[in-house]
């Protein structure tokens, strides 16, 4: 896992101090060393912070080919690459290292483009073809690995984070339309918060000549129509072969150089991870987790109790919740989101804990909830639109689903007045629960926005806006209803929060890669075809992980219903002092978004504010205007 970025000029030589102060802010990212190569003619760079995880000598890069018209950077791994190795070879390709990022160029030289249906893991890539003057570049499936581009002048700039762009020159300003976006809940996933500043898509690719840009799709998920054939498998037949391909997702991604340890929570996701990579290893694995003051949000306890049922090393990190306002700018800044939760400091401190043990690469439980239909409001959407149970059933298993909601903070409900929604309806025949959250979310922040900002945007529908962006014909129309809520967070929150602000820039932050089993795009395809009541059985959720994973799970662990990761979020102490204090400052009277007047308001309301639902609804409103300032602060946008 590494930093990349890249220019590809029309005509004026791109700049090599531009490139290297690029690379340089990628540091974090790859701290075991730094190259740039730029062409002949002066037109393209290619730079290169490496994190050296496989083939630890001679796997620097950029790496070209065998007669040097291919040029290629790499951020994350390709998986089953030493079969690709040896096919390569016995096809007469004579590979110049040992590394899982050469075979693209090798791969490419024979299938172009569509090399990337062979291409298996987490990645984001820049690839140079002399030969047809053509700039290739890419990210996985998901967008478990960033890659952000813009242009400036007759300069297209790529980077693996957008700090990277402003120190390659890109001016960083915020992008106003991107910001109503978010602060509405549905940034979609070629979006930043930056102007001028765009993400290559997850499952997308974009190729660049000197005078043609295009960005082209190359894989997406297919749920099942509801008039496809019933699938013929059994039950068993299906939890077998969740079975298998998780065992191969993890068997592949215990494969490195360096050790390989386990991020374990009192979750199922992590512990079947945990419980499976302890079974395909002769020795002890290193499990680690994060453990807040007691209360419901330390997981510690469940997670030791899992790592002694395998036989693991267990290395429990404590975090007191004042660490999280001292930790809260440096992680904000880190991810270039806003953010809502001071979860991400804790996969912050918890990066940092393991890379001071000595390790590098972690398997994390990213995608699962996504993947098996783990959140409440995914359950809720099946019972209410798909199950077609009697109604006083749906109705006990609704008001169940309400008690199991109130461990996420309101997160999966919604309990008062929403933006319109109308047209989500319209489009989709239903409103998924996620909507009906986010436009409550909406509707609660429009006080605090700025008059000019409101003016700006006074007729938008956000949510028009990203279905409008998405293939909704094509992809979620004739689909049962937590199969389309399922897609519409997997091309939102997915890369834009999940794999970014707990996934990927939490744990770069510290050069810690973050390998993702549940996104193996195999595992993916075989889950997406399966059943929705595989996923969600009456109101138990992720039914086939949980049988599929049992061997390998304690008693606790395979009964335990779904625990988010969510660090504690009341405004005490630091943290209180950090949002008072940053929200009656100077940063948010400059901000272009929010009045101030009206927040101030919210923060002098906060000590009569009793009720616990309200709290979890405000709490996190004013930690994102936070994060607002952090970030209009330190990039000085």
């Amino acid at each position: 896992m590494c930093g990349i970025v890249a220019m590809f000029s029309n005509e004026q030589p791109v700049s090599p101090d531009a490139l290297a102060r690029a690379t340089a802010a990628l540091h974090h990212r790859g701290p075991d060393g730094q190259r740039q190569w730029i062409a002949p003619h002066g037109r393209v760079g290619l730079g290169h912070a490496r994190l050296s995880i496989i083939d630890l000598t001679t796997g620097d890069q950029p790496i070209a080919n065998e007669d040097e018209t291919l040029h290629v950077v790499v951020n994350g791994e390709f998986y089953d690459y030493q079969r690709y190795q040896r096919a390569l070879t016995d096809r007469g390709h004579r590979l110049r290292t040992r590394s899982d990022s050469e075979i693209l160029l090798h791969l490419y030289e024979e299938e172009g483009t569509h090399c990337l249906r062979h291409l298996r893991g987490e990645f984001a890539f820049v690839l140079w073809d002399e030969r047809n003057g053509l700039l290739f570049a890419a990210r996985d499936r998901f967008g478990i690995k960033p890659l952000y581009y813009a242009r400036r002048g007759d300069t297209l700039y790529f980077a693996s984070e957008a700090k990277a762009l402003f120190a390659a020159g890109v001016p960083a300003r915020w992008d106003h339309e991107s910001v109503y976006q978010q602060v509405h809940g549905v940034m979609d996933g070629d979006r930043s918060l930056f102007a001028g500043v765009n993400q290559v898509p997850p499952g997308h690719y974009l190729l660049a000549s000197r005078h043609h840009t295009q960005v082209l799709r190359y894989w997406d998920l297919n749920y099942p129509t509801l008039d496809a054939p019933s699938p013929v498998r059994s039950e068993a037949e299906h939890i077998e072969r969740m079975r298998e391909e998780l065992r191969e997702a993890i068997r592949l991604r215990l494969r490195a150089d360096v050790p390989v340890g386990c991020y374990v929570s009192g979750g199922l996701d992590s512990c079947a991870i945990l419980g499976i990579a302890a079974d395909l290893r002769d020795d002890p694995i290193e499990a680690f987790t994060i453990a807040f003051e007691e209360g419901p949000f330390d997981e510690g306890p469940i997670a030791e109790e899992m790592a002694r049922h395998v036989g693991a090393r267990f290395h429990r990190f404590h975090m007191p919740e004042e660490m999280l306002a001292q930790h809260y700018p440096d992680a904000v800044a880190h991810c270039e989101m806003i953010a809502g939760n001071a979860n991400c400091v804790a996969k912050y401190l918890l990066s940092r804990h393991v890379r001071d043990f000595g390790f590098k690469v972690v398997m994390t439980g990213e995608g699962s909830d996504e993947i098996l239909a783990g959140y409440p409001f995914f359950r809720r959407d099946m019972l209410q639109h798909d199950a077609g149970t009697d109604t006083v059933t749906t109705a006990l298993r609704l008001v169940a689903l309400g008690e199991a909601n109130k461990i996420y903070g309101g997160f999966a409900g919604t309990a008062g007045l929403t933006l319109p929604l109308d047209g989500v309806a319209q489009t989709l025949g239903f409103v998924p629960s996620i909507l009906a959250n986010f436009g409550e979310r909406g509707h609660r922040i429009r006080p605090v926005l700025s008059a000019d900002f409101r003016a700006e945007f006074a007729d938008r529908d956000p949510y028009r806006v990203l279905l409008n962006r998405l293939d909704v014909t094509g992809q979620m129309q004739g689909r049962a209803a937590v199969h389309q809520a399922m897609y519409l967070w997997t091309k939102t929150m997915l890369p834009n929060i999940l794999l970014n602000y707990l996934g990927d820039r939490m744990e770069m932050a510290h050069s810690i890669e973050g390998r993702t089993p549940f996104l193996d795009h195999h595992l993916v395809e075989a889950v997406v075809a399966m059943p929705a009541d595989m996923k969600v059985h009456a109101t138990t959720e992720k039914y086939v992980l949980r049988e599929a994973a049992q061997p390998y799970l304690t008693q606790t662990v395979y009964r335990r219903q779904k625990h988010p990761f969510m660090a504690p979020i009341e405004l005490e102490g630091g943290l209180q002092e950090l949002v008072q204090d940053t929200l009656r400052g100077r940063t948010l009277a400059s901000a272009p978004f929010f009045n101030q007047r009206a927040v101030v308001e919210v923060l002098d309301s906060l000590p009569g504010i009793e009720d616990r639902e309200t709290r979890d609804r405000v709490f996190p409103m004013l930690l994102a205007l936070t994060s607002s300032c952090i970030l209009q602060e330190r990039y000085r946008l």
